[in-house]
């Protein structure tokens, strides 16, 4: 007896999504069946993640949250429903469920009009609710517009000259003359705000979130010089109203996630962490890897940006703490092995497996995801087993 229950690995299934094509849990599950096809004797245990992305919301009501919906705002002034995770009096908006590209009428982009006012409106839902503590999951924004929209709809003023209030968007920062903060601070006081991102850019300059993501939000070169002169000035104007810590906030890690809005949730008091570590200490990721024989994680792309800290790294750090492998699945894997061995036993990508574009196309996607689980399952635990019954 005491033989067959060690020919039972346990194998944590823990990834993000593969944006475009599969949830988060629609990847586990994927894993899940090749990895039981090819070990139908393993424990395989799922956990569907996020790292303050797209998908959070999913992510924590795939685990201990239930959903809620909110009608706010979107990024260009037409209203849109979206999903909050509800814990208790704990709260998580999710940006890109908001303010994201996914939002924008006809997915024409407004990469300077694009605004957060949206985020503040969810804020105030929560507020409502008697939320003492509020998560925004900051990732995958259409707006590039320092968080003004949030500080906005909060009660904040952001003037003009003429004392009207300015327009929406980074550009409107252009245009800004007073500012006055005290309402929308008061509104947050004694609540813990927590700002979940899934990069580390400053505010401003060539690594700042106008030059970085700005492109992906259909900035051009001069749209991009554009907001990062407007966000500048944003700066400024914050120093000349009295907020005397405003130059040092943009250039702390976060402050450029989600087009800015890290920024302006420092400017209310909220404290910027990790979204990959947020989301796998809420999730319970050490709990699940304790006894785990190996881990597979993964995201859509394992790229540059992954190496920054997101979450299947995350993950794989956590891993190693705990003396538990990690194996890594993607949509396309643009690393070297050299860069990827410090952290992932093996490396699969959907890419190697197929000419076709499996990006866009969420069946294929999961059939090669079983491929993958598959191929672990054999080379993994299949071979593990093997020298285990030799051992008996």
């Amino acid at each position: 007896m005491a033989a067959s229950v060690s020919l039972a690995p346990c194998v944590l299934v823990a990834p993000d999504k593969f944006k475009g094509s599969l949830t988060a849990d629609e990847v586990a599950r994927a894993l899940e069946r090749g990895l039981l096809e090819g070990a139908p004797h393993a424990r395989v245990s799922r956990l569907a993640l996020a790292d303050g992305g797209e998908g959070s919301v999913a992510a924590a009501c795939a685990g201990r949250f239930s959903a809620e919906k909110v009608t706010v705002t979107g990024p260009t002034g037409q209203p849109v429903t979206a999903p909050v995770a509800v814990r208790g009096r704990t709260v998580l908006i999710e940006a890109a469920a908001v303010c994201g590209l996914g939002a924008l009428p006809g997915g024409v982009k407004a990469p300077l009009t694009a605004a957060s006012r949206g985020i503040g409106q969810a804020v105030r839902y929560a507020l409502a609710g008697g939320a003492d503590t509020i998560v925004l999951a900051l990732g995958g924004v259409a707006t590039t517009d320092g968080g003004a929209g949030l500080l906005q709809s909060l009660g904040a003023v952001l003037a003009r000259a003429d004392g009207t209030p300015i327009g929406p968007g980074g550009r409107g920062l252009a245009d800004l003359h007073t500012i006055d903060l005290a309402e929308a601070r008061t509104a947050l006081a004694g609540v813990d705000l927590v700002l979940a991102a899934d990069v580390d850019n400053p505010l401003l300059g060539p690594t700042g979130t106008a030059a970085v993501y700005g492109p992906q939000k259909g900035a051009t070169e001069d749209d991009v010089r554009e907001l990062d002169t407007a966000l500048g000035t944003f700066v400024r104007r914050l120093e000349a109203a009295g907020v005397e810590d405003a130059a040092r906030l943009a250039r702390i890690a976060g402050a450029g996630a989600a087009g800015g809005l890290g920024y302006a949730g420092m400017l209310l008091g909220g404290r910027v962490c990790s979204g990959a570590d947020y989301f796998l200490t809420l999730l319970g990721a050490d709990e699940l890897l304790t006894g785990a024989d190996f881990v597979v994680t993964g995201e859509g792309s394992l790229d540059e940006q992954t190496r920054s800290g997101k979450l299947p790294i995350a993950l794989a750090r956590r891993a190693r703490r705990q003396g538990v492998a990690a194996h890594a699945v993607a949509g396309r894997c643009t690393l070297p092995p050299e860069r990827t061995a410090a952290h992932f036993r093996s490396v699969q990508a959907l890419t190697d497996l197929t000419d076709q574009d499996c990006a866009n196309d969420s069946e294929l996607s999961a059939r090669l995801l079983a491929q993958c689980g598959l191929n672990l399952a054999d080379r993994w635990i299949g071979g593990r087993t093997d020298e285990a019954a030799r051992s008996v």
